[in-house]
């Protein structure tokens, strides 16, 4: 999760994203393909931290399962990156901050747990998520011209 949030601040620094970033790791604990938000600047709804990791993940390893691998990421995803998770068949996600507004994680919706699915992604949240949550108030609070927390 140290990766996820050092990728979160690279989505700041660089990009001036919404500071979330992503780090997929295989069956072995191998880092596999990391990513962090890049909507804005490619002008890609589709471009948040999970999806470019899990891209990322697809094109090296071949194929677009990503089978036995474990996402990092330091927001708990939306409905499309938990979606995306279980069309690749990832084994587990591990999320930092909850999101009240569009967590699909157990926040607002939990699509994960759906036992509609043909595949369940085990979910672990709240890892490291003081320090996340202080990154992405931080981030809000500079746009709109307010000191740090």
């Amino acid at each position: 999760m140290r990766h996820a949030l050092a990728l979160a601040d690279m989505a700041e620094r660089i990009d001036d994203e919404v500071p979330v970033g992503a780090v997929l790791v295989g069956p072995d604990g191998a880092l596999v393909a990391e990513g962090w938000n890049r909507n804005i600047v490619e002008h890609d709804p589709t471009s948040h931290a999970e999806i470019v990791a899990m891209r990322q993940a697809g094109m090296r390893l071949g194929n677009h399962r990503l089978l036995g691998c474990t996402l990092y990421v330091t927001l708990e995803p939306c409905a499309m990156c938990a979606m995306a998770m279980v069309h690749a068949r990832v084994a587990r996600v591990v999320y930092a901050a909850s999101d009240p507004k569009t967590g699909a994680c157990g926040s607002v919706f939990d699509l994960l747990a759906d036992p509609r699915h043909n595949h369940r992604v085990d979910v672990r949240g709240g890892v490291l998520a003081d320090e996340a949550s202080r990154r992405l108030s931080n981030y809000f609070r500079r746009k709109r011209g307010k000191p740090p927390l």
